[in-house]
């Protein structure tokens, strides 16, 4: 027997693979310890955002957290890169600054 239209939906939903905009945040994750900070954000969408950017030139980042954020996105969110990035990762996210 065939999917309702229902569970069609749901499965459409809910088995999408992020895209540059659902980047997802490692909490507790200590295996990004030892990679760099090179920004600290509030918000998620900003989070996302400014990974996007570095991704975009090539660099492998990643969005990191100590603790779950909150329902809206909200928390201490980092920014990191592998040390050999750091230095082409900042100058890249300066010239972005206003």
């Amino acid at each position: 027997m065939g999917m309702s239209l229902y569970e069609r939906l749901r499965a459409a939903l809910t088995n999408r693979t992020p895209g540059p905009g659902a980047t997802p945040v490692h909490v507790g994750d200590p295996r990004f310890d030892h990679w760099e900070i090179v920004r600290d954000f509030a918000d998620l969408r900003t989070a996302r955002a400014w990974h996007q950017s570095l991704g975009e030139i090539g660099i492998e980042a990643v969005l990191t957290a100590d603790w779950p954020l909150d329902r809206f996105g909200h928390g201490d969110i980092s920014l990191r890169v592998q040390a050999e990035d750091w230095s082409e990762a900042e100058l890249h996210l300066s010239n972005l600054e206003p």
